[in-house]
């Protein structure tokens, strides 16, 4: 996979909020079990409009990964220390494009000063975020009746993960 990861904006939104909405969808039926309610509280404020505002703001820092030109993926940290948002569309996950995303938000993450991480894992994403040092923390029910497990991570300012204390800071992406 040949993926650039690079700041997003407002023009990204439209296929951002396809990412998000197959991502949702496709791969999370797990977690949404195809049940409609769930589906549209879930999906409810996923809209290019919503996510031009997300990438807009201040206290955000968003990212996208692009593939020949086309939006896979997007990731959104806020300046509280959420990964709010980690996602890649369906035909793309597995091959690096999480990892490569999530290693950069917590590198802003780093520059911000932040100390740990926090975000809310479905079932469907647990095992990677696992996977990339985050502690699980217990369960939480979203406002939009989806099980979530509530997971953190320490970011260590020199660069390396409080999970491995051999793994240094790896960037292979722009950031334009």
């Amino acid at each position: 996979m040949s993926l650039e990861i690079r700041i997003a904006t407002s023009t990204d939104a439209f296929e951002a909020c396809n990412v998000l909405r197959r991502s949702i969808v496709e791969c999370c039926s797990l977690d949404h079990r195809d049940d409609p309610a769930i589906l549209e509280a879930w999906l409810g404020n996923k809209t290019p409009q919503m996510v031009a505002c997300w990438f807009a703001s201040p206290t955000n820092f968003s990212l996208v990964a692009v593939e020949q030109g086309a939006v896979v993926g997007v990731g959104l940290l806020t300046r509280a220390g959420k990964l709010a948002l980690c996602y890649l569309l369906p035909e793309v996950q597995g091959q690096g494009g999480g990892k490569a995303l999530v290693e950069q938000l917590e590198a802003q993450a780093r520059e911000w000063g932040i100390k740990a991480l926090q975000l809310h894992s479905t079932a469907s994403s647990q095992a990677f975020f696992v996977r990339q040092g985050y502690l699980e923390a217990g369960n939480v029910r979203s406002p939009y009746g989806v099980e979530t497990i509530f997971c953190w991570k320490q970011i260590d300012p020199a660069g390396i993960s409080s999970g491995d204390p051999k793994r240094k800071r790896f960037c292979n992406c722009n950031s334009a």
